[in-house]
């Protein structure tokens, strides 16, 4: 089984979101209909970009360091990676 990181932008609040499921495609419907607490009132939200992992605990550790502060350069940037194609 994989395991995915994933990384949602909110269109509201302007930051990143980031996950862990074994079912990304179940989970980011879960995002968009409002059914995930910690984005329901941060939508509309977009993906952004997903890893995927075979190990759970690898996966897991990977989401609690783009959480991290030492992660947030790493977010910083995705987003404006992100937000550089979005301009195009």
């Amino acid at each position: 089984m994989f395991y995915t990181v994933y990384i949602l932008y909110s269109h509201k609040d302007g930051k990143l979101y980031v996950g862990c499921t074994s079912n990304l495609e179940e989970r980011l419907k879960r995002h968009h209909t409002g059914y995930v607490a910690a984005t329901v009132h941060r939508r509309p939200l977009e993906f952004v970009k997903a890893e995927r992992f075979q190990d759970k605990a690898e996966a897991f550790t990977h989401e609690r360091f783009l959480k991290s502060l030492w992660g947030a350069r790493e977010k910083k940037k995705i987003l404006k990676d992100f937000l550089g194609t979005k301009r195009l």
